[in-house]
């Protein structure tokens, strides 16, 4: 574990009750909204879902005063009409710092059991939410050393008082880390995308939603050609999905033969994504299948943003691996010892019809509810410093 990831858990145990182990209760009385076809997600004891933890967090979520420097807001790296991605190929902090990462994808959060690209260890988004914050390298939000500072501008804001004290009714000062960090979490649970054209035709809602080409990519995507599925599955389309009937969460990370540099495998600033954590070399180039949904909306592609379209992407899969033929990360991920044998290649039986398929069923897992939904967008006024 990094250095910056290890302070910032440490700083919430130290500040914030949530670092307690997680206890699953039954589902709250909390009004989901589920989409059709949708399980219940898992609820906490120690930070149940209220309306009003969810409003606040949506205040939060859009407020560039979490920033040190007053110009960033979470929104910043997480845009609603990009299916809260942000159309970047790395993450650009408030201090103009770029990240080593593609910024994921907020979607189906509530379904969601481990955050972020490669780090198992992070499983609450109360307590991922302090990394932004509070990391130094890289720097996102960077309130390193200003707590205080970003506490005292909340207190100092008369809708901010109103809308912590209706979120925690037990405490005489409500303004609080651990008050922001678990509305935070609440807001982005309540990010659920069940409405697309596939939805639709796979529910029986509307059997028409699907094209003629769309239904024979969804064949494909679920076929054992191009073999998607095994690691784009169930509500999430992604490697890891959990919720209230489940008996464990699915967790899986994998190397998908994007990079294979000078028999290293991966170069050195992935290669540790997932040996950082675990301290298996086993692990060098492994990473969480993020989700597919609105996956037209969320390019560049990849932990890095190294693949631009979704045509490219299915070429990286059809080969079994990218190679890459010139540069710094000159080398052939097809032949990466540590890739995972789903990736494989299979051009052979793959028509330029079959690619032409595959994509319009990619794009019909897009959910345009999801991305103008007013419940989700920024609730402060227009020509606000934070809604300009």
């Amino acid at each position: 574990m990094t250095v910056w990831r290890a302070a910032c858990i440490c700083f919430l145990a130290l500040q914030c009750s949530n670092y307690a182990p997680t206890i699953v209760i039954e589902p709250s009385t909390f009004k989901w909204n589920l989409p059709a076809g949708f399980p219940t997600p898992r609820d906490f004891s120690d930070n149940p879902m209220t309306n009003e933890k969810v409003e606040l967090g949506r205040h939060l979520f859009y407020d560039k005063r979490l920033s040190g420097n007053e110009t960033q807001a979470c929104a910043g790296c997480h845009d609603q009409t990009k299916a809260f991605s942000d159309g970047l190929t790395v993450g650009v902090g408030s201090t103009g710092q770029a990240h080593p990462r593609n910024s994921m994808a907020l979607i189906n959060m509530a379904y969601t059991p481990v955050l972020t690209w490669a780090n198992s260890a992070q499983r609450r988004m109360n307590v991922q939410v302090l990394v932004p914050l509070f990391g130094t390298t890289p720097v996102e939000l960077g309130l390193a050393g200003l707590e205080a500072t970003m506490l005292a501008r909340l207190k100092a804001d008369a809708k901010y008082q109103s809308l912590f004290a209706l979120a925690d009714t037990q405490s005489k000062d409500p303004v609080t880390l651990a008050n922001v960090a678990n509305a935070l979490e609440a807001f982005q649970r309540t990010m659920i995308s069940g409405n697309s054209a596939y939805d639709k035709y796979i529910t029986a809602r509307d059997k028409a939603a699907l094209s003629s080409s769309a239904v024979r990519g969804m064949n494909l995507f679920f076929g054992e050609t191009a073999d998607c599925f095994h690691c784009h599955a169930g509500v999430t389309f992604s490697s890891a999905e959990d919720f209230y009937s489940k008996a464990e969460a699915d967790i899986q990370y994998l190397n998908n033969g994007i990079y294979n540099v000078g028999g290293a495998v991966e170069p050195a600033e992935h290669a540790l994504a997932g040996v950082a954590v675990t301290g298996n070399p086993a692990d060098n180039g492994k990473f969480k299948a993020p989700t597919l949904r609105n996956i037209e909306l969320t390019a560049p592609y990849m932990h890095d943003g190294s693949i631009d379209t979704l045509d490219n992407v299915i070429e990286h899969y059809k080969r079994g691996g990218r190679n890459v033929t010139s540069g710094l990360y000159q080398g052939d991920g097809a032949l990466n010892s540590k890739k995972n044998p789903l990736v494989k290649n299979f051009s052979a039986s793959f028509s330029t019809q079959d690619k032409t398929d595959l994509i319009e069923f990619l794009r019909s897992l897009t959910d345009t509810e999801f991305v103008t939904n007013t419940k989700f967008s920024n609730p402060w006024p227009k020509g606000s410093a934070n809604n300009p």
